[in-house]
């Protein structure tokens, strides 16, 4: 089945968040207590609410979304191209933008958004931050009502799960055991905080959000037993 997907019709992402404030402190009273009791069954006793912070970014009322990058193939004359883009900075703002990508360009019933555990993270962090700010959910992000099959979603970890509902495999490993070149280059998810309100470079951020598109894209060839993407066929979409 999937090889009958056009690779046109596929838009791949991947998002970074963080905390929505650079420390604890920041926050309100009201809003400490519901961290405090949200994050009490992971932190457990081993930190204190102040500690466990620096992992609010995993959940979206806690966190915020500074970059979104996509890629999308294109084929002309016989070669095979893959662009890549971002969307950065303030949510709001790269959110609108973002809805302006889809509703433009993969808008149609047979486009597809691709991502690496997707449907647990990325599709549903970026509709919650959509609604938080008020806005308008793109077709392909509004899942009330669709049946399974209707959702316009991939994602390369449940296609690698094959029905085993208890495996998680990280990207990083995915692409190792696949023989794929590894996106984690520079930085990885666990440093995307400290990049982002102590070294305050979010181009840094950009391009390792950027490497784990491609990469996305690499595992969706592998798994149609396709030839992977070649440097000279990826190009960076300012």
């Amino acid at each position: 089945m999937l090889h009958k997907i056009n690779l046109e019709n596929i838009l791949f992402l991947d998002i970074e968040t963080v905390p929505e404030f650079s420390s604890y402190e920041e926050m309100d009273e009201q809003k400490q207590l519901l961290w405090d009791e949200k994050s009490k069954y992971q932190r457990k006793e081993e930190f204190t609410p102040e500690e466990f912070y620096e992992r609010a970014g995993i959940w979206s009322e806690f966190g915020k979304i500074i970059c979104i990058s996509v890629g999308f193939f294109s084929f002309r004359n016989g070669s095979r191209n893959f662009r890549v883009t971002s969307f950065k900075g303030e949510e709001e703002k790269l959110l609108r933008d973002f809805t302006a990508l889809l509703e433009e360009y993969f808008f149609q019933p047979y486009h597809l958004l691709c991502a690496h555990n997707g449907k647990e993270f990325d599709f549903p962090y970026i509709a919650r931050r959509m609604l938080i700010h008020n806005m308008r959910l793109p077709s392909k992000l509004n899942l009330f009502g669709k049946k399974p099959w209707e959702v316009p979603h991939l994602d390369t970890m449940e296609l690698w799960k094959f029905g085993d509902f208890k495996h998680y495999t990280s990207l990083k490993l995915l692409t190792h055991v696949l023989g794929i070149p590894s996106p984690k280059e520079d930085i990885d998810g666990s440093m995307v905080r400290e990049v982002f309100y102590k070294e305050k470079d979010i181009d840094r951020i950009v391009e390792y959000c950027e490497r784990d598109v491609v990469a996305i894209a690499q595992v969706i060839l592998k798994l149609r037993q396709e030839n992977l993407l070649s440097d000279t066929e990826i190009t960076s979409i300012e």
